[in-house]
């Protein structure tokens, strides 16, 4: 099966506010006012919770039916937990992201407990985004000269 690269664009404006371009999409990431940030948007950590969570939303509409999955809706909620003293030096021993990630699945399907619970670990099984944080890919790091 041949491989497909997506590509994100991301590009500082001021402060800590950056811009990302996929396809024909515009998103505004920041930091809260808290964090030095204007709060224009979501921050990179918030924006990983939110993929992961709607990768899995998104892999179970996809698949629900095939599944015999009688889906009438669905909502995760993802909890990051991570020890930020890490990211700020402040401690050389904590990680520097998350250490723990709790995806909690609220499914009203006309099914048995037993298959909702296939269900969703078919899900985590399948999402990419699930996929990619389980399992780390490699990495590549490149520099170029700015455009």
């Amino acid at each position: 099966m041949a491989n497909e690269t997506f590509t994100s664009e991301v590009t500082s404006i001021t402060g800590y506010e950056v811009s990302a371009k996929v396809r024909d999409f515009d998103v505004t990431l920041d930091e809260p006012v808290t964090s030095a940030g204007t709060n224009k948007g979501m921050n990179p950590i918030e924006a990983l919770l939110t993929a992961l969570g709607s990768c899995q939303v998104m892999t179970a509409k996809g698949f629900a039916k095939a599944k015999g999955i009688n889906l009438n809706n669905i909502r995760v909620n993802v909890d990051g937990v991570i020890d930020l003293d890490g990211f700020l030096g402040k401690n050389p021993d904590a990680k520097i992201g998350f250490s723990k990630l709790i995806s909690t699945f609220y499914i009203d399907a006309d099914n048995t407990d037993e298959e909702i619970q296939n269900f969703v670990d078919f899900i985590n099984a399948t999402c990419p985004v699930h996929d990619t944080i389980e399992n780390t890919p490699e990495f590549e790091t490149k520099i170029a000269v700015f455009e």
